[in-house]
């Protein structure tokens, strides 16, 4: 329960994951939730915890990172988003924060989250200013045949295929509700975006890099329909690389705001 002189908060959390090992705090690596912590500590002057909505990995990149925090009463929303940002490196940043109800947890309350993946088919996507964040494959794509494909995810299905083995335990029946999923077409390349009450380890990445092998012919027509019914990974596309990868949003239920949104 929240004491008295405590409240809770959430960060929205911009960052360019290039240069972490990830969101999790590890001993001997630089991650998200590290550097989060250490701002907070300092401007607490006590230690606080940063809770994210999920975890991401090395080189994943978000713009809507939530980040659930307890600190002293005496903060402010803006108050404790201007003192954090002044404390964090430049490649994290806070872009918003709110004040929760006390039942709030960044994890658990979330109802779905949004993540978008950036693929590069032009030539200039080998640039060094754009290979940070994207795909850069640098090679034209059937944009139907990949958007055909896309078209089996929404609703409920097991992404057992599309999960690292052995990250979510026995009892976990792998599935999860997606309630979008589709390409776009955009400057110089494509974005898949898809949204789900949850994700799986790399679930993204696996359906990104089946699909691309599809866009390139080098996968039959309803791989991912097929997929969907697979036992394991064992017939899926590697996993696209993780730099093209974005935590978009993560949304929770109005009542859990306490200031406006």
């Amino acid at each position: 329960m929240q004491s008295d002189d405590h409240a809770s908060f959430l960060l929205l959390t911009h960052y360019d994951g290039g240069a972490f090992s990830g969101w999790q705090r590890q001993p001997a690596a630089r991650t998200v939730q590290g550097e989060m912590e250490r701002a907070l500590t300092a401007i607490c002057g006590a230690p606080v915890t940063a809770v994210g909505s999920g975890r991401t990995d090395a080189g994943v990149h978000a713009r809507g990172q939530a980040v659930g925090v307890r600190v002293p009463a005496k903060w402010t929303a803006e108050s404790l988003r201007r003192a954090t940002n002044s404390k964090l490196p430049p490649d994290v940043w806070v872009a918003e924060a709110f004040a929760m109800a006390p039942a709030f947890h960044p994890r658990f309350s979330a109802e779905r989250r949004r993540y978008a993946y950036f693929v590069g088919t032009d030539r200039d996507a080998m640039s060094p200013f754009r290979r940070r964040t994207e795909w850069p494959l640098g090679c034209a794509l059937d944009l139907d045949a990949m958007r055909a494909e896309a078209e089996a995810l929404p609703g409920t299905h097991c992404f057992r295929a599309f999960a690292v083995a052995g990250t979510a335990p026995d009892t976990d029946d792998h599935r999860c509700d997606v309630v979008h999923a589709g390409w776009r077409e955009r400057p110089g390349g494509l974005v898949f975006d898809i949204e789900a009450n949850r994700f799986l380890h790399h679930m993204v990445r696996f359906l990104v890099g089946t699909m691309v092998e599809v866009g390139r012919g080098r996968r039959p027509p309803g791989s991912i329909a097929s997929l969907l019914t697979a036992p394991d990974n064992q017939a899926t596309s590697a996993p696209a690389p993780p730099q093209g990868l974005f935590l978009e949003q993560v949304r929770y239920p109005s009542t859990l705001y306490l200031s406006p949104t």
